[in-house]
């Protein structure tokens, strides 16, 4: 409801000849609704923005294939949009700004083929309520092995991975720190751990924050958020290496309004748009090298972060059976 009546404040104040732009959005409310609101009044292009889960975004889009209403999609990891790519969803576009971009970002554009690139990034962490762990004498997890503790039982919630891209992260992660076998037996144990998996990636870390559960797993951009806030939270990168997202923007193919598209990706990276995140409390990694340095941004390469295969996981048939295996191995078991 939110999202809808943003979307309609902003379709009514703006000027009519610079056309108009639908665009879903993947990361908080918050920020979605800045670029959005900074977007329309740096150009005078309308937009209509909705906030949705990753995977939503991708069913959507999916549905909607054979006559797009979407014009824009901000956020989400590069291995989504790569299964976008594989669905034929996107469409390529190289903005003359990509040239300003960290090497990362520009690499995601290369592997998806042109069809999205990189706008920040940020890693899976460990993530807990600081008087809750206190209060229940539960151990600090370091490593993955930690958190098949006895002790944790009941104490953790995690996202599904059918509807958060933040999930999907989190098991091509294990896959790749370990392999596809032991990654699903450890999910297995663990499930005995877990009390809830909800729809999406943000969800566990607000009821981290307010104290609904000790644990989650998720990206650290939205722990710090609610840290920054005054929620007394946690956080620690594993010892023994995790994942990362670089997340995506990409224009849909079939797109409506094709030049509000691409005049919103060169809008997007500049400095001066990926500067707009931390003012409304996002602490993603900026992808433009001249965006303004923020301290409360995690330093990435003090993290044992792995070798990443975005374009290995974003590959729509090993999506397709990750998921499956998921549903049959860990979210149907009994709790």
């Amino acid at each position: 409801m939110r999202g809808l009546l943003f979307a309609l404040l902003l379709w009514g104040g703006a000027a009519q000849a610079q056309g108009n732009l639908n665009m879903l959005c993947a990361p908080q409310a918050d920020w979605c609704e800045a670029i959005a609101a900074a977007f329309q009044r740096d150009t005078g292009v309308r937009v209509a923005m909705a906030r949705k889960s990753s995977g939503e975004i991708l069913a959507q889009l999916s549905a909607e294939a054979a006559n797009p209403r979407t014009d824009v999609w901000f956020g989400s990891s590069a291995e989504t949009h790569i299964t976008a790519v594989g669905r034929n969803l996107l469409q390529t576009y190289t903005s003359p700004n990509m040239a300003q971009l960290q090497p990362w970002a520009q690499r995601a554009h290369r592997l998806a083929g042109g069809h999205c690139v990189g706008v920040s990034s940020g890693a899976i962490a460990f993530v807990w309520n600081r008087e809750l762990m206190a209060r229940r004498n539960l151990p600090i997890p370091r490593r993955w092995e930690d958190l098949l503790n006895p002790a944790y039982r009941g104490e953790i919630q995690l996202p599904n991975p059918n509807s958060s891209g933040t999930a999907y992260t989190i098991i091509a992660t294990l896959v790749q720190l370990w392999d596809e076998d032991r990654a699903f037996d450890y999910l297995r144990r663990l499930h005995a751990n877990v009390n809830s998996y909800t729809r999406s990636g943000a969800a566990p870390v607000q009821a981290v924050a307010r104290g609904e559960t000790a644990l989650s797993v998720s990206f650290n951009m939205e722990i710090e958020s609610l840290r920054q806030q005054g929620f007394p939270m946690e956080v620690h990168y594993p010892d023994d290496g995790t994942g990362n997202e670089v997340a995506c923007l990409s224009i849909i193919r079939g797109a409506r309004n094709l030049a509000q598209a691409r005049r919103f990706v060169d809008w997007y990276l500049t400095a001066a748009a990926m500067d707009i995140g931390p003012r409304v409390n996002q602490f993603h990694v900026p992808a433009h090298r001249g965006a303004a340095a923020d301290p409360r941004i995690a330093d990435l390469s003090r993290v044992n972060l792995i070798e990443y295969d975005f374009a290995r996981f974003g590959d729509a048939e090993l999506r397709r059976r990750l998921l499956s295996r998921w549903d049959r191995e860990v979210g149907a078991l009994p709790r």
